[in-house]
């Protein structure tokens, strides 16, 4: 059996979760030392503000903040724009790709602090417990892991109570009874679970979820193009300017923002086994994924492509199941870093009302060449075709063939 640990670094949002899981755990551990530790994701200064004296409030010996936003955006949001990622063919990994990094600045604090445990406030039933768990057995074994809602003993069984428990305690909560969607935010996305989205029959409350975008529906009536810089598939530009990636990515999703770009509502298969059903805004990201695409087409040979296109749906079911630190995932990374060492130019991409659709793009590295795509045959040898069908089709031939003896 485990035993008691004495100082945990717990990962602390401010939320619902994470705010009853501090007085909790003083209760459970007695004498335990408790650091909360904050990660700046682009989440919002209003999930941030008073975050410090809240987290002491409610049982931190210690608090830890620390704005991790670049981080998150170029070194671990762009690798998976460059691998062109998407789970089950909708989801951009908002929240997936976000629990490694604050799962390894967990270790870090816990080395930096003398922790001799780490812990999160992930419930059984989701994919967070093992995207925590997972960065944890991966950079630091000799750590325990805390994990609140799978202690047979946590009695709070449910969000409403949860909520009962921080009233009793008298910790400040962003959520109540009559609304109580779950919500996980950063600059990559916002995710929207829990009321009426849990029925797969009922379309969702668009005016009182959408957070980042306005429904799309209701996006202005003129279109807007915007214009991307990209550098061996990193985005480097918008219209003109030179922007780090925090800055880049925060512009773009004001601009996907106001055109109701990124708004996704899909079930999804979560690794521990159930459908679960959600709503999610991920403006920017919608349109670098557009954007990286067109030039992506024009840049990487066919074959290169095409098996690229299958190494995506590995590389995204491993960060979807919280595999960023295997071997396999940093493997493949580099198989899609080399595809994109070419990846280099321009996109435009036009902004309407929920769509983002690339019309353009140009690279030094463009492999399309004009006069071979053109119905003209001048220069083209035809005969060569004809050798080439037949003996592409030369096992189907045979194979016919072959029914009829």
């Amino acid at each position: 059996m485990q035993s008691a640990p004495k100082k945990i670094v717990l990962a602390y949002s401010g939320g619902l979760d994470t705010s009853v899981i501090l007085p909790w755990l003083k209760d459970k551990y007695k004498g335990v030392k408790l650091v909360a530790f904050a990660a700046d994701l682009g989440q919002g200064e209003g999930e941030l503000n008073g975050i410090e004296e809240k987290a002491k409030k409610s049982g931190a010996d210690e608090v830890v903040v620390l704005d991790l936003r670049r981080e998150f955006v170029e070194q671990y949001c762009f690798p998976m724009l460059r691998a062109h990622a998407i789970y089950e063919q909708d989801y951009l990994l908002g929240t997936s790709i976000a629990r490694p990094l604050i799962a390894a600045k967990q270790v870090e604090i816990a080395r930096k602090t003398g922790a001799d445990a780490v812990g999160h406030g992930a419930t059984g039933k989701g994919n967070d417990q093992v995207r925590f768990e997972l960065t944890y057995m991966a950079l630091a074994p000799d750590l325990k892991i805390i994990a609140p809602w799978k202690d047979p003993s946590f009695e709070l069984r449910d969000r409403e109570s949860a909520i009962d428990y921080a009233k009793q305690k008298n910790i400040p909560i962003p959520v109540s009874k009559k609304k109580i969607y779950s919500q996980d935010r950063n600059l990559w996305h916002i995710s929207h679970e829990g009321a009426e989205i849990e029925h797969p029959d009922a379309e969702p409350d668009w005016e009182k979820c959408l957070t980042m975008t306005v429904p799309p529906h209701k996006g202005p009536d003129e279109s807007e193009v915007v214009e991307i810089e990209f550098d061996g598939g990193n985005p480097v530009a918008v219209n003109g300017k030179k922007l780090a990636g925090e800055a880049l990515l925060a512009e773009l999703n004001r601009l996907g923002g106001k055109h109701g770009v990124g708004v996704e509502l899909l079930v999804e298969n979560r690794l521990v086994g159930m459908k679960s059903r959600g709503v999610y805004e991920t403006p920017g990201g919608t349109i670098l994924y557009a954007a990286h695409k067109a030039l992506e087409q024009i840049c990487i040979e066919r074959d290169t492509l095409h098996y690229k296109q299958q190494v995506a749906l590995q590389y995204a079911k491993m960060v979807y199941n919280g595999q960023w630190f295997h071997p396999l995932r940093e493997a493949l990374q580099a198989f899609i870093d080399n595809t994109n060492a070419s990846v280099s130019g321009m996109a435009r991409v036009r902004l309407f009302k929920g769509r983002a659709q690339a019309i353009g793009a140009k690279s030094p590295n463009s492999l399309y060449d004009s006069k071979l795509a053109s119905f003209s045959m001048e220069g083209y040898d035809v005969t060569a075709a004809r050798g080439f069908i037949d003996l592409f089709g030369l096992p189907m031939k045979v194979a016919q063939q072959a029914k009829r003896w």
